[in-house]
C-alpha cells in the first residue's frame, strides 16, 4: 500500500523544475504517493499556520508562525547567493527617499518583505500587490517603488525600471551568507522514519532535475509565465542549485540569523530552536 501525502508548492518554474522527478515518475517514491497541491506562496504560508499539508513550501519569514507544527527540510531551499528580491522604481532615489514612499510588496509573510524591513531603518508605507502585478503598478505610477520577486528580477529593465537595492546582495555584504527565501517543511508529528523517506525522495527529485536539466527545464516551461527559455533557465539556475540540493550548515546559519534579526527588530516571533530534517 502506498502512503498518501499532500505536497504543497507554488506553480512557478523553479518549483516545477525541483519537483520534475516526482511529477514525471522518474524517481523512486519509496511507497509514497504525493498529491501535488499547487498554490501561490501566500496561500501556502496561510495553510501552514493551520497545519493543512503534510509537506509544503513556505517563506522563511513564515516559519516562526508555524514552528510548532513543522520542521524545515534540508532539501528544497531557495537561497539568494549574492542576489535576491529587488526594489525597483521609475527613477533612482536614496534610501531616505524610499523610506518616505509607498512600496508595492508581494505579501507581508514573504521573506522579501522581511528582508526589506531589515534593510530599511524604520517603518515604511507599503501596499500588498500580487507579485506578478508589481512591475505594472510601478511602471504606471500607481506606487512609487516595488519589491519584486521571481522573474521580475531579470526582466524589470525591459520596462524602463531601475534597481534601487538588491536585498540578496545587501544581505551577503552584511553577513557573508546567502539570503534565505523559501524552504520545504514537513509536519513535526510525522513519524521520524516516514520523514526520512520523504526527505530522501525529495532530494532524489531535485537531483533528477539538476542531472536532466534540459528535460526538467522543458517541464518547467509550462509554469514560466511567458518567459523565454533563456530567462527561465537563468531564473531556475538562481534558485534550484547546490543550495537546494542541501542547504548545509551555512544555509542553516543564514536561516537562524535572518529570523534572529527579525525577532530583535520585533518583526517576527522568536523561535528558540529551529528543527531541521536531513
Amino acid at each position: 500500500m502506498n502512503t498518501p501525502l499532500t505536497l504543497g508548492h507554488s506553480p512557478d518554474s523553479d518549483d516545477a523544475f525541483m519537483f520534475y522527478g516526482l511529477a514525471t515518475g522518474r524517481v523512486d517514491t519509496q511507497g509514497l504517493a504525493f498529491d501535488h497541491i499547487l498554490r501561490d506562496i501566500q496561500t501556502l504560508n496561510d495553510w501552514a499556520r493551520e497545519g493543512r499539508l503534510d509537506c509544503t513550501a513556505i517563506s522563511v519569514h513564515a516559519y516562526p508562525y508555524v514552528a510548532d507544527r513543522y520542521a524545515i527540510m534540508s532539501h528544497g531551499a531557495s537561497m539568494g547567493d549574492g542576489y535576491g528580491p529587488m526594489v525597483v522604481a521609475r527613477a533612482p532615489m536614496s534610501v531616505n527617499e524610499l523610506q518616505e514612499r509607498t512600496i508595492a510588496v508581494p505579501g507581508e509573510l514573504t521573506s522579501a518583505f522581511l528582508a526589506l524591513s531589515l534593510f530599511l531603518p524604520g517603518r515604511f508605507r507599503y501596499e500588498v500587490v500580487p507579485f506578478d502585478a508589481i512591475l505594472d503598478a510601478v511602471s504606471a505610477g500607481r506606487v512609487d517603488a516595488g519589491l519584486i520577486i521571481h522573474e521580475g528580477q531579470l526582466t524589470h529593465e525591459t520596462m524602463g525600471l531601475v534597481k534601487l537595492v538588491d536585498l540578496g546582495a545587501w544581505w551577503r555584504s552584511e553577513t557573508g551568507l546567502p539570503l534565505p527565501l523559501g524552504v520545504n517543511c514537513i509536519r513535526r508529528d510525522m513519524p521520524a522514519a516516514l520523514r526520512s523517506r520523504v526527505s530522501e525522495v525529495l532530494h532524489a527529485s531535485i537531483r533528477c532535475g539538476l542531472e536532466h536539466r534540459e528535460e526538467a527545464l522543458a517541464h518547467a516551461m509550462r509554469y514560466a509565465r511567458d518567459m523565454s527559455i533563456d530567462v527561465a533557465d537563468r531564473f531556475v539556475g538562481m534558485y534550484v542549485n547546490e543550495w537546494t540540493l542541501d542547504m548545509g550548515e551555512k544555509g542553516r546559519d543564514s536561516i537562524r540569523l535572518f529570523l534572529e534579526r527579525g525577532a530583535e527588530r520585533g518583526l517576527t516571533p522568536r523561535v528558540e530552536q529551529i528543527e531541521f530534517v536531513d
